[in-house]
C-alpha cells in the first residue's frame, strides 16, 4: 500500500475516520470526531559537502532503492534533533569523519520520490576528525573532482548542487586539510 497522504484513513490521534474537507486553499484530511486536521509534511533531510582542494566528497549508497548511486552524504533529521547536530551525527555515520558545520550551502525541495518528499538542507563542512570509511547507507565514499561529479547520482537534487557548487558556492566550503597543511586524510 502506498504511504501517500490521499491513502491515509484514520486519524493517528484518536482513531477516528478522517473526511477530505476544503480548508482554506487545500483540501486536508480532517478527523470526523476530534476535528484536528491531519497536515502531512515532508521530512527533513541534512548533507555536508566537505571539499579537500577541487574535490567533493560522495558517497556510494550501498543498500535501498538508490543502492549503487552516489550522493552528497546525508541523512534525515529525527523527532527532537538540532538539525545542525542531525547533519554533524549522519555524517559521522556515514562517512566515519569529524565535522564543523559552516554556512548553509544550499536548501532544495525533493520531489523525485512521490511516497517520500523531503527538504533538503546542505552544510558546508570543515573535517575535524575521524578517519574517512563508508558506514550506515554507504558502501563507499571517495572524493571526486568538483567539476566531474560521480555517475549515477542518486538524487536530482544532488545534480542542482553540484551545479551551484561550480557556479562559486565551493568557496564557502573551507579546504579540509590537516594541521600539517598536507592532504587530508594524512598519507593520500
Amino acid at each position: 500500500m502506498s504511504c501517500n497522504s490521499s491513502n491515509f484513513r484514520y486519524c493517528p490521534c484518536c482513531g477516528s475516520p478522517l473526511l477530505t474537507q476544503r480548508r482554506g486553499d487545500r483540501d486536508r484530511l480532517v478527523c470526523r470526531e476530534c476535528h484536528r486536521v491531519l497536515y502531512v509534511n515532508p521530512a527533513v533531510g541534512v548533507a555536508v559537502v566537505v571539499r579537500r582542494g577541487e574535490a567533493i566528497l560522495w558517497g556510494l549508497r550501498g543498500s535501498g532503492p538508490y543502492a549503487g548511486a552516489w550522493c552528497i552524504p546525508c541523512g534525515y533529521v529525527e523527532w527532537g534533533e538540532e538539525v545542525r547536530a542531525a547533519a554533524a551525527r549522519e555524517f559521522l555515520e556515514e562517512t566515519g569523519l569529524v565535522v564543523e558545520l559552516g554556512p548553509v550551502v544550499a536548501v532544495h525541495s525533493n520531489f523525485h520520490d512521490p511516497e517520500r518528499l523531503t527538504v533538503g538542507i546542505w552544510f558546508a563542512g570543515l573535517v575535524t576528525g575521524g578517519l574517512l570509511q563508508a558506514g550506515d547507507d554507504l558502501a563507499d565514499a571517495k572524493f571526486f573532482p568538483l567539476a566531474a561529479p560521480p555517475s549515477p547520482l542518486a538524487f536530482p537534487t544532488d545534480a542542482l548542487v553540484a551545479a551551484e557548487l561550480n557556479q562559486g558556492k565551493a568557496r564557502l566550503i573551507p579546504d579540509s586539510v590537516n594541521l600539517s597543511g598536507k592532504p587530508w586524510p594524512p598519507g593520500s
